[in-house]
């Protein structure tokens, strides 16, 4: 299927070398303005995605994210702040990037183009029905990630992709498409961009949602969060002091006693 390459257009601007500072920053934070609104148009279709994913959850399923370069290390980066924040397993959210691990720091050269390696990837970990893989390619055109959706589709796995070109391949091998059309970059082709960040802001929306809907948060906090930090516990420390009345002194006894913020709650009987 032949189709243009949005992402790869010619940039609205020219001779970059020649600007400012000022100019260059004004320049590329107008570009970046334009994002959202091309995220909110997906919101139909990201909610299609988001429903699948809480069915899935909910049935002891995982979302898998599957990329390479920037959109590997994206997906990975948002599968890893998830048990932290929501106090998910590990292995509920799985990142995972042509190349390796190696590649979230360096990239290994031509490893996206082997158009069999995502599914065997995702086969260490026993994909199966119960799961989502979500495919992550600005271009929509990375063969690691296009024969990984296409195998998951043969195996009758759910899947949803997340691009910014219209039409391109990785829409035909999937069964929930999202396209947030961002237009050029700034620096012609550099999807580390405009792309990368509708790819994040999307990936939040797809995490944060899910994991509201399925139940791990509780009014608008964060109730299930790891305390790996002295900051967390303060935040405990304070959701619990405002949410049962009581002082901060007593709300850390409590923290300490239960060792999470919905231990707490729940013990207590006696929240919103």
């Amino acid at each position: 299927m032949s189709f243009k390459k949005i992402t790869e257009q010619e940039s609205k601007y020219n001779h970059l070398e020649s600007r400012s500072t000022l100019e260059l920053l004004e320049e590329i934070n107008r570009e970046d303005h334009t994002v959202p609104q091309a995220v909110a148009r997906c919101i139909p279709d990201i909610e299609a995605l988001v429903d699948v994913v809480v069915e899935r959850l909910n049935n002891g399923g995982r979302v898998f994210y599957i990329g390479a370069g920037t959109s590997g290390r994206l997906g990975i980066v948002d599968a890893s702040e998830c048990p932290p924040t929501f106090g998910v397993p590990e292995d509920m959210f799985i990142g995972l990037i042509a190349g390796g691990d190696r590649a979230i720091r360096k990239a290994v050269e031509f490893a996206e183009d082997n158009r069999n390696q995502g599914f065997e990837d995702l086969t260490t970990y026993d994909v199966n029905q119960k799961d989502v893989v979500i495919g992550l390619a600005a271009s929509g055109t990375t063969p690691y990630v296009i024969g990984a959706l296409e195998a998951c589709q043969k195996a009758g796995i759910s899947t949803g992709c997340i691009t910014c070109n219209p039409g391109s391949p990785i829409t035909e091998v999937c069964d929930h498409p999202i396209v947030a059309e961002v237009g050029s970059e700034y620096v012609t082709g550099s999807t580390r961009m405009k792309s990368g960040t509708a790819q994040k802001l999307i990936l939040n929306m797809i995490s944060t949602a899910s994991l509201i809907r399925f139940g791990r948060v509780v009014g608008n906090r964060m109730v299930d969060m790891q305390l790996s930090n002295n900051k967390l516990w303060e935040r405990g420390q304070r959701i619990i002091s405002e949410q049962l009345g009581i002082s901060p002194e007593q709300a850390l006894e409590l923290l300490k006693k239960h060792g999470s913020v919905r231990a707490v709650l729940n013990n207590t009987g006696n929240h919103e």
